[in-house]
């Protein structure tokens, strides 16, 4: 928290006429509108001791699926709906080869991902599917209601939503029982598979309704077009871990995490820093906040 408040005045007094205004902050909330949602999911497999590394892939299926209905001419339910039913399915297969088989979710995951990542080159042809995309799928990314963005809102009400899943659920406090002590949390009765099955599962839709949110506000979808969300929503979830419950994943440290990363990147591109220092920054913060929760640990 004090990292990011540092950060905000130090852009405010490098470009006050640029950075430091209302249209600037509500800019920033649509920017960060798509990690914090991919990042909700990372959050939900780090709470059972587990990776997903399939999560940018999941969103560009979700982009390019959902843009190939929008064009075909289905209803706007189909569209988000269709393609988040899809990647239940490949969340849940992930979760049920690594408890089933017990091998590690990040070989799993990354495995699935690169297939993934052939059936999105697949269903394209390798090309931006950008033609005779209708206004009804624009709308999610491109209205505003008044002055606020759709997707800001979206942002909101999924935080929240699982804020309260994670905080004041059975579901919840199961998810962080498991992470905590899984042999333990099977003692008691929680039924570990089952629930860690369901955490993949959730954080492949949230990753897939990233990807559509994506395509809505750009008006096309590429094949690879999640993959450079994916190392962002873990340094969101790992920094998040450091602004709150330190050490434990959450959901308004992941929230925080995201506006920290948003924020650098908007105030970066205002003071026209290039892109590839963009990335190694955000490098940086992952490796710090791995650090810092370590040492954190080690105090404890």
């Amino acid at each position: 928290m004090i990292a990011g408040v540092l950060i905000v005045l130090a852009f405010s007094i490098l470009s006050p006429d640029s950075f430091a205004t209302i249209d600037n902050a509500i800019n920033i909330s649509r920017q960060i509108s798509f990690l914090v949602i991919i990042a909700l999911g990372a959050t939900l497999v780090m709470a059972v001791g587990e990776f997903d590394l399939s999560v940018g892939a999941m969103a560009s299926l979700g982009g390019v699926f959902a843009a190939k209905l929008a064009v075909a001419g289905y209803p706007l339910a189909v569209v988000i709906l269709l393609p988040m039913l899809v990647a239940l399915a490949i969340g849940y297969a992930n979760g049920w080869i690594v408890t089933r088989f017990r091998v590690l979710s990040f070989i799993t995951t990354l495995a699935m991902g690169t297939i993934i990542g052939g059936i999105n080159f697949r269903i394209t042809g390798g090309a931006t599917v950008f033609e005779n995309i209708p206004d009804s799928f624009r709308y999610l990314g491109q209205t505003e209601w008044g002055n606020v963005p759709l997707l800001s809102i979206i942002m909101l009400l999924m935080t929240v939503l699982f804020w309260y899943i994670m905080s004041h659920t059975a579901f919840g406090r199961k998810l962080y029982a498991i992470g905590g002590n899984e042999s333990a949390s099977r003692v008691a009765g929680v039924r570990v598979a089952l629930n860690k099955n369901a955490a993949f599962a959730l954080c492949s839709m949230l990753a897939t309704l990233t990807g559509i949110l994506m395509a809505s506000r750009l008006g096309s979808a590429h094949p690879n077009g999640g993959d450079g969300l994916f190392l962002s929503a873990y340094a969101a979830a790992f920094l998040g871990m450091t602004s709150f419950k330190e050490g434990v994943p959450n959901v308004w440290g992941t929230f925080v995490g995201a506006a920290i990363i948003g924020i650098l990147a908007n105030g970066m591109t205002i003071l026209n820093v290039p892109t590839f220092m963009q990335d190694v920054i955000t490098g940086c913060i992952v490796i710090a906040a791995v650090l810092i929760q370590k040492l954190g640990r080690d105090r404890a």
